[in-house]
């Protein structure tokens, strides 16, 4: 019965096949030649895949900072910002400038002017959601190289990615490159207007990263051949005053010349706002002249003012395989870091803010989004 059954099958398969044979035999030629057309019709469509990027300004422990944050065996920056960790976490790269040098107990911790801070600042800040960390500012080299180095080992060790200040040549040359899930690459550049007059040792210029349009635009051409997307931090502008400089505009135009996709700015220590620039060859940039402060000890009431930016960045593939990138739909949500009598140091959400927290706070905060927005109008600010 089995050998009976097995030959039916393979008789009904021959009469199968034999069928379609015939089919394609007695197809006309008009009708060959109408499946050929749509077939030519059916193009390959274009992809894109989108990321969201985060970023937010400077982190500036001062000695009554890391005090507040001071528990039995160590530091905890944690509480310091819970309120503001579901805007870190929910996206695919977060940025931050960690202003002060992580070095750690084991060399010292030193506040204003010449700073270093517990190395529990970095595991607070990858635990909220930070994946990368600029490190080239006026504050680089206060302690000198044992506390750079220090502080890279402990990025290391917490598997961070700094850039704009390394260990070695070798570290320096190896451009940082943030890999996404969905197959976009970021390249994170970092540089600082100066060191507050402290030279930068002889042969060590790897240490820290300084201004220069000729150096920066090798860096940003070596950047562009390597990944997707090109984010450039810099350390630059002028202390307190809440519009860029002459300088910070010119930086930015140069940034936009070369091709870079997003300029994030700090060191004011204030908001500045945020624009679009156009590139010379009509590509068109995001500029942050400065997201103020984050996390510090600054006490003045603008200095208590900072914010997380959010930017959505696609990369289409066309059919024939060119690629653009695209930055699009800007969001900020300004924060305000509470404390009270030096101690319990919050950053908050400015929109949630009360009266309590802030007399005034609706009035300050209708200020920062006209400030932030004055160049870009159809910004959206996060609130929820």
């Amino acid at each position: 019965m089995r050998t009976r059954r097995i030959a039916f099958v393979f008789a009904l398969i021959f009469l199968l096949l034999a069928a379609c044979s015939q089919d394609e035999k007695t197809a006309s030629p008009i009708e060959k030649q109408r499946e050929i057309e749509i077939m030519k019709r059916v193009e390959p469509k274009a992809i894109t895949r989108k990321i969201t990027l985060t970023a937010v300004g400077d982190i500036l422990i001062h000695d009554r900072v890391y005090n507040d944050a001071a528990v039995k065996d160590g530091y905890d920056f944690l509480p310091m910002l819970e309120r503001v960790r579901p805007f870190l976490n929910n996206t695919t790269i977060t940025v931050a400038n960690q202003e002060t040098m992580i070095g750690g107990e084991e060399i010292g911790l030193s506040s204003y002017p010449s700073f270093n801070s517990p190395l529990e600042v970095g595991h607070a800040l990858k635990d909220v959601g930070v994946d990368v960390v600029t490190i080239a500012n006026n504050h680089t080299l206060d302690r000198g190289e044992p506390a750079i180095q220090q502080a890279i080992r402990n990025w290391e060790a917490m598997d961070m990615m700094y850039t704009g200040a390394f260990k070695n040549e070798k570290d320096s040359e190896t451009l940082r490159i943030y890999q996404t899930d969905v197959g976009i690459s970021v390249a994170f550049l970092a540089y600082t207007y100066g060191t507050n007059g402290i030279p930068v040792p002889d042969g060590k210029d790897y240490l820290v990263n300084l201004i220069d349009k000729e150096a920066m635009a090798q860096e940003i051409t070596k950047a562009k051949d390597e990944a997707d997307v090109v984010v450039l931090s810099l350390h630059f502008g002028d202390e307190y005053e809440p519009m860029p400089n002459d300088r910070q505009k010119n930086l930015a135009q140069f940034a936009a010349d070369q091709g870079v996709d997003v300029v994030l700015g700090h060191h004011p220590h204030v908001l500045q706002p945020l624009e679009w620039v156009e590139g010379k060859n009509g590509n068109k940039s995001f500029v942050a002249y400065s997201l103020g402060n984050f996390l510090s000890g600054q006490d003045e009431f603008y200095n208590q003012i900072g914010g997380v930016l959010k930017l959505t960045i696609s990369q289409t593939t066309g059919a024939n395989g060119e690629e653009e990138i695209e930055v699009t739909k800007p969001k900020f949500m300004p924060t305000f870091v509470d404390f009270n009598n030096e101690s319990n140091y919050r950053v908050l959400p400015m929109y949630q803010l009360t009266d309590k927290e802030l007399e005034g706070a609706g009035g300050y905060y209708r200020d920062v989004r006209e400030h932030m927005s004055q160049w870009m109008p159809e910004m959206e600010f996060v609130e929820g």
